[in-house]
């Protein structure tokens, strides 16, 4: 079992920037991709961004491209989204997610392992 906690979501304003943690728990972090996935109301979830277990391959949604970096610590068992230059259209509850291979977090939009999230609104 892995346990995934969320923090760092809020208020903030179009083009501003937040950056959203991961802490994780259970077993070993380094056997496990991380991701960043988002919800709407009343839309499906979307991929966001996600990192290798060694943090050397990153992928993300062509939306947040060259906006957001996802990074991970695995000495702290973290994993980080920043967040620049946001849109109201970014506004979601965040996911954290653990899987053994990154391209279920990518390609699939699923993982092992979930956290509870948290949420950012981004105001206009």
């Amino acid at each position: 079992q892995v346990q995934l906690v969320e923090s760092g979501g809020g208020l903030v304003q179009a083009g501003g920037s937040l950056r959203v943690s991961c802490a994780a728990s259970g077993r070993t972090f380094r056997d496990y991709a991380m991701g960043w996935f988002r919800q709407a109301p009343g839309k499906e979830r979307e991929f966001v961004a996600a990192i290798s277990w060694s943090g050397v391959s990153t992928y993300y949604a062509d939306s947040v491209k060259g906006r957001f970096t996802i990074s991970r610590d695995n000495a702290k068992n973290t994993v980080d989204l920043q967040m620049n230059s946001l849109k109201p259209d970014d506004t979601a509850l965040y996911y954290c997610a653990a899987d053994p291979h990154a391209s279920r977090l990518r390609v699939e939009v699923d993982a092992d392992y979930w956290g509870q999230g948290t949420q950012v609104t981004v105001s206009s």
